[in-house]
């Protein structure tokens, strides 16, 4: 393998892992938690963040490196803090809720993500979420709710009501700005007093809501959160009442239908065909030569061992750049917007090379 390595002038994206204190551990529901953190003094400008962001968490089992990716549920100018609902069989999640207690040690990133609202703009937002996509909902509901020219709707799937996180926050928000904010709790495994609000918040049901309850007319922005079923259900019911593309926006926490990629071994050293591959990382290039049949993410980590990732399915975003040279294949993309896929930007587990050369900048 053939590396080179020269400096660039760019800003950098990627954060540096900071350890940080747990300050409390809040129950929310059966299976889920709120993990606030303290933050130093010095790391008051790191750890910064805007409504909608998210923290990337790090642990070490068995000698194995693992990082998760959680939305913040808190308003701007409050310390961070994360909602975790607990995953079958979860590594991280299961040890969030159920051991993880105040005064614990955590590596944290710095917020990240471009799923993140502006609360000085203010304008009628509507927040469609459904489980764990509360969370990020939280923070833009409370943050943008600060401006007194804002409203907002949140429009919120659950099965019943004992598994609704954040309830209690919720209805204090409710409590705190009235008019400007109207809540629909949407229930699939309990029946409400209000027939359409008891099922799957799947694609007829939105398109009942949206069409009778929520006006779509006269919002500025769409902000959509949870599984993937969801999230391309609003999509769709929102282009087909002409909400314009730009105004939508949205994030994943999972997708329950598309397998995680398969391991692979590989001997060391290419074989068959490569692509010279140039990685721009926090304002230094580094070139080698790197495999077509490898994601860009896994193959680089052979020039750049300090790559960003998280969950390396095409969901999180973590792993974003732009590419500036060359082409590829794009396999998968659960994160990026169409306006970022056309500026150049790929999901970098999700990148495999296509031409000889090739250049991608992760501090774009």
């Amino acid at each position: 393998m053939t590396v080179t390595a020269a400096p660039v002038t760019t800003t950098s994206r990627n954060k540096a892992f900071h350890t940080l204190t747990v300050a409390d551990v809040e129950s929310l529901c059966d299976d889920a938690v709120a993990v606030r953190f303290d933050i130093p003094d010095h790391l008051a400008d790191e750890f910064d963040f805007r409504p909608g962001q998210s923290l990337m968490l790090r642990r070490t089992v068995c000698g194995v490196e693992h990082r998760r990716s959680y939305s913040i549920c808190a308003p701007v100018g409050s310390p961070p803090r994360v909602g975790v609902r607990e995953v079958t069989n979860g590594l991280f999640s299961s040890w969030l809720v159920h051991q993880v207690k105040a005064g614990d040690e955590i590596d944290v990133q710095g917020p990240t993500g471009t799923f993140a609202a502006d609360p000085s703009k203010g304008g009628r937002h509507v927040l469609i979420a459904a489980g764990s996509g509360i969370t990020p909902m939280l923070s833009i509901a409370g943050s943008m709710l600060a401006n007194p020219d804002a409203e907002v709707i949140l429009l919120y799937g659950n099965r019943r009501t004992r598994s609704v996180m954040f309830a209690e926050e919720i209805a204090d928000l409710k409590d705190q700005f009235g008019a400007r904010l109207d809540v629909i709790h949407v229930l699939s495994r309990e029946p409400r007093e209000v027939e359409l609000f008891s099922g799957r918040l799947d694609a007829q049901r939105l398109r009942e809501i949206l069409g009778t309850v929520v006006p779509t007319d006269d919002i500025d922005d769409f902000w959509l959160c949870g599984p993937y079923g969801m999230v391309t259900d609003a999509q769709e019911v929102l282009a087909a009442l002409g909400v314009d593309k730009s105004k939508i926006h949205h994030e994943l926490f999972y997708v329950d239908d598309v397998p995680p990629p398969l391991e692979k071994h590989r001997e060391p050293g290419v074989t068959g065909p490569s692509s010279e591959v140039t990685i721009v990382l926090d304002g230094r290039s580094v070139t080698g030569t790197l495999p077509r049949d490898e994601s860009v993410l896994d193959s680089g980590a052979q020039l750049r061992s300090d790559l960003p990732f998280a969950c390396k399915g095409g969901v999180c975003g973590t792993c974003r750049a732009k590419v500036t040279r060359g082409d590829v294949d794009l396999r998968r993309n659960y994160a990026l917007e169409e306006s970022e896929v056309a500026a150049g930007f790929v999901l970098t587990c999700q990148t495999f090379p296509l031409s000889d050369t090739l250049t991608v900048d992760f501090d774009a």
